[in-house]
C-alpha cells in the first residue's frame, strides 16, 4: 500500500478547521495530516497545534495562494500519493481505501478525485468537481453533474470509475513523483485553473486522470461563494495561460482567437447584466494575458501535446443553441 499524506492548505480558516479536521482525522487512519499555513493572521496555528499535537503544521511565510502555496508546503511533505484537501471539505468513513486501491490496482493513473457532493445539499453534485472535470475545445470547464450552473441530482449514474480530463482542486490526488516531474502547480496562476493545467500537463504525458464514484466527499465552497471580478479576472487569464501551454502548435492560434472572442461575448453579457466589474476584469484578463504570452509560451515544454483533450466543440453553444444541462446529453466530439 502506497504512503498517503492528506494535505489541507490553511488562510485564515480557523471557523473551517474546528469544523472539518477532525472528520479528516478520525476518517483518515491510512494517511498522515499535514498543515500548510498561510501565513494564518487568525489563531489556526495555535489552535492546531493545542487541539491537534501529532499533525504536522507546516508555516509559509505569507499568503502564497494555492498554486505556490502547496508547491512550497509539499517539498517537506514525504509521502508517495498526496492529497489535497480543501478544508471546507467535510469527508465520510472509508472515503480512502477506495481510492488507493485504484491507485495501487492501476498503475497508468496519475492523479484521481473521489466524486464531490454538495455540503449544504448532499443528494446533488457540487460545482468544483462533481464527478470529475471536462473542458470543451476552447478551454470552458464544466463536469459530468454540473454544465455551467446547472447541478445534478446524485442517482449513482456516475459511480464507476471514470476517465476524466481533470480533478477538482478541492479533493485532488497525486502521485508525488508525477507532482514533482511536472514541476507542481504553475505558481504563475495563484488560484483558479491551475489544476486543471497540470492534469493536462499529465494527460498529454500519458497518465490517465479518474473518477471514483466508491468514495464521496461533501464541499461547502463552489458555487456558493458567488462571482467576484476578481474570480472572473484570474479564471480568464488562467485559461488563456494554460492553453497557451498545452495545445498543439498547429491550433495554438485558431483556438486562442477564438477563445479571445467567446470572452468578448462573454464580456458583452456581463454589460448588459450591469456587472461592470465582471467586464472589466475580462479585459484586464486578456492585457495581462498578452504581457506575459512569451514567457508562458516558454513554460510548453512537453514534446508531445495530444489533440483530443476535449470532450465537446463548445459548451456554450450546446448550451444556448440546443439546451443542453445534462452531462449525458452531450455530444462527444
Amino acid at each position: 500500500m502506497n504512503s498517503l499524506a492528506v494535505v489541507v492548505l490553511n488562510y485564515n480558516g480557523i471557523k473551517l478547521l474546528e469544523k472539518f479536521l477532525p472528520k479528516v482525522v478520525d476518517y483518515s487512519p491510512e494517511a498522515h495530516v499535514v498543515i500548510i499555513d498561510n501565513a494564518s493572521t487568525d489563531e489556526s496555528v495555535p489552535w492546531i497545534k493545542m487541539n491537534h499535537p501529532s499533525i504536522q503544521c507546516i508555516t509559509l511565510s505569507q499568503n502564497f495562494g494555492y498554486a505556490s502555496g502547496y508547491n512550497k508546503g509539499l517539498k517537506e511533505v514525504k509521502a508517495e500519493i498526496y492529497c489535497l484537501l480543501n478544508s471546507d471539505v467535510l469527508v465520510t468513513k472509508n472515503w480512502l481505501p477506495p481510492l488507493l486501491n485504484h491507485f495501487n490496482s492501476n498503475a497508468d493513473t496519475g492523479i484521481l478525485q473521489p466524486h464531490i457532493l454538495d455540503y449544504n445539499k448532499p443528494t446533488h453534485f457540487e460545482y468544483a468537481g462533481a464527478a470529475g472535470g471536462y473542458i470543451d475545445a476552447n478551454g470552458f470547464p464544466f463536469c459530468r453533474g454540473r454544465i455551467h450552473s446547472n447541478i445534478e441530482k446524485d442517482f449513482g449514474q456516475y459511480d464507476l470509475p471514470k476517465e476524466i480530463f481533470w480533478a477538482s482542486g478541492a479533493c485532488f490526488f497525486i502521485r508525488s513523483k508525477l507532482f514533482w516531474k511536472q514541476n507542481g502547480f504553475d505558481d504563475s496562476f495563484f488560484a483558479h485553473q491551475e489544476e486543471i493545467d497540470l492534469c493536462w500537463r499529465v494527460f498529454n504525458t500519458g497518465f490517465k486522470t479518474m473518477a471514483i464514484g466508491a468514495s464521496k466527499v461533501y464541499h461547502v465552497g463552489g458555487a456558493t461563494l458567488g462571482t467576484s471580478p476578481r474570480k472572473v479576472f484570474l479564471n480568464h487569464r488562467n485559461s488563456l495561460w494554460m492553453l497557451t501551454k498545452n495545445l498543439p502548435p498547429e491550433k495554438l492560434a485558431w483556438r486562442i482567437f477564438r477563445r479571445l472572442c467567446w470572452d468578448g461575448i462573454i464580456g458583452i453579457y456581463y454589460l448588459f447584466n450591469l456587472k461592470f466589474n465582471s467586464s472589466l476584469a475580462i479585459i484586464k484578463a486578456h492585457f495581462a494575458f498578452y504581457r506575459r504570452f512569451k514567457s508562458i509560451k516558454t513554460k510548453s515544454n512537453i514534446s508531445i501535446k495530444k489533440e483530443n483533450y476535449f470532450y465537446t466543440r463548445n459548451i456554450i453553444l450546446s448550451f444556448i443553441k440546443e439546451k443542453k444541462l445534462i452531462f449525458k446529453d452531450l455530444n462527444r466530439e
